[in-house]
C-alpha cells in the first residue's frame, strides 16, 4: 500500500465533470510527474490529493484512511500543497509569508520554536530567496514570488509534497534550479514528491514515475522510458514526433515533427 492513492474518484465543478473514475497510486519515495494536455484534469487530480477538493465520488486515502475523515491540521503536517496562482496577502514580507508554513506544526502552547526557526532560514536558503526577507511579496517579480512560495512549502517539511507547476513564470535557469531542487529533496529527505508539469522533456528528465493523463484519465503510468513514446504522444497530445535518449540523462526526448514551412 502506498501512502497516498486516489481509488475511483470523480471529480466536479458544479455540474462540470473533470475527472471520472480514476485510479491513482503515488509510489512512496519517488518524484511522481502528471503530463497531459490543457484541461485534462492535471490540476484538478493534485487538487483533491491535497483536499483542496471534495470529491464527487471515490476517494483520496492516506495510509489508508480517507482525507475527508482526517483533521486538516494533520493533513497539514504530512501534505504540503503549492496550488496554482497562490495569492499572498496585501503588504506581507516574504519572511513573514515562508513562516506560515510552519503553522500546521505549531501549538497553542508554543507559537515559534527553533525547530520552526531552522526550517524557515533552510527554505530560504534552498529556493535563493534570503536576501529578499524584509521585502514586501507584493514588489516581487513572478519568478521571485513563485521562488517564495515553494520556499513557504519546503517549510511546512511534510513528507509528502505536492507542486503543481511550480515552474510557472520562472526563465529556463530558474526552472532547473527548481526542479533540480524536487529532486534533491526527494534523494536527501527520502520525500514524496508530484509535480504537475507541463513541458514533457522536462517531465521525463525528473521523474521516477509519470503519469499521462487525457480527458480525465489516467492513458499510461509508470517510469519514464517505458511511457514516453511517440505513440502516447501521439495519442495524449495529438503530436507527431520522435522520441531519441537524452544526450545527457539518457530519459526519452521528445524532437516534434519538421516545423511548418521547412
Amino acid at each position: 500500500m502506498t501512502r497516498l492513492q486516489a481509488r475511483e474518484l470523480t471529480l466536479a465543478y458544479e455540474d462540470r465533470t473533470v475527472v471520472r473514475g480514476l485510479d491513482l497510486a503515488v509510489p512512496d519515495g519517488e518524484v511522481t510527474v502528471i503530463v497531459g494536455p490543457n484541461a485534462c484534469g492535471k490540476s484538478t487530480t493534485l487538487r483533491a490529493l491535497g483536499r483542496l477538493l471534495r470529491p464527487k465520488e471515490g476517494a483520496v486515502l492516506l495510509d489508508g484512511t480517507a482525507l475527508a475523515k482526517l483533521p486538516t491540521k494533520k493533513i497539514a503536517q504530512q501534505i504540503g500543497l503549492l496550488p496554482q496562482s497562490p495569492v499572498a496577502p496585501e503588504a506581507i514580507t516574504v519572511a513573514d509569508l515562508v513562516a506560515r508554513g510552519r503553522q500546521p506544526h505549531q501549538h497553542w502552547w508554543q507559537q515559534w520554536s527553533d525547530d520552526d526557526e531552522r526550517a524557515v532560514t533552510e527554505a530560504m536558503e534552498r529556493t535563493d530567496v534570503s536576501d529578499l526577507a524584509e521585502r514586501s511579496v507584493d514588489e516581487l517579480s513572478g519568478g521571485q514570488r513563485q521562488r517564495v512560495w515553494i520556499a513557504m512549502a519546503l517549510a511546512q517539511e511534510t513528507s509528502l509534497l505536492l507542486l503543481d507547476e511550480p515552474t510557472t513564470f520562472l526563465d529556463i535557469s530558474h526552472q532547473v534550479e527548481v526542479l533540480d531542487l524536487v529532486r534533491q529533496l526527494n534523494h536527501d529527505k527520502g520525500r514524496t514528491v508530484v509535480v504537475v508539469l507541463h513541458d514533457l522533456n522536462q517531465a521525463a528528465r525528473y521523474a521516477d514515475h509519470l503519469v499521462a493523463m487525457r480527458a480525465g484519465s489516467v492513458v499510461a503510468s509508470g517510469p519514464p522510458s517505458e511511457v514516453v513514446t511517440a505513440e502516447l504522444v501521439r495519442e495524449v497530445f495529438g503530436l507527431d514526433c520522435v522520441v531519441v535518449p537524452d544526450p545527457v540523462t539518457g530519459s526519452p526526448l521528445v524532437v516534434p515533427g519538421a516545423p511548418w514551412g521547412a
